[in-house]
């Protein structure tokens, strides 16, 4: 399944948020695999941020990670650089972007 997800970074916390994607720690790459993402890929225009994800099951995915320590430290990174947050609680699961129209 694909879902796409938009967030929005702080505008004056553009570049460390850039900076920190740079660097997104190897266990928490290899946790979001774990979790069923084939893919992840981010877009930002201005400080609006598109994310689409490929992966088995979304819901899954959100609750395997969830309470990760390694993302439950990043997410706590990432909280200090976005006014909209990604939801991985198991409400965020309905929070997708809907599709309008797809060739």
């Amino acid at each position: 399944m694909r879902v796409a997800l938009h967030t929005r970074v702080r505008a004056d916390r553009i570049g460390e948020y850039e900076a920190a994607h740079r660097e997104v720690p190897a266990e928490l790459r290899a946790a979001i695999r774990a979790a069923g993402a084939s893919s992840w890929t981010i877009w930002r225009s201005g400080t609006d941020l598109f994310h689409v994800i490929d992966c088995a099951d979304y819901a899954r995915l959100l609750a395997e990670l969830e309470g990760l320590p390694v993302n439950i430290a990043w997410q706590a990174r990432m909280a200090e650089l976005l006014d909209v947050v990604h939801d991985y609680s198991a409400e965020g699961a309905g929070a997708g972007l809907p599709v309008v129209w797809e060739l």
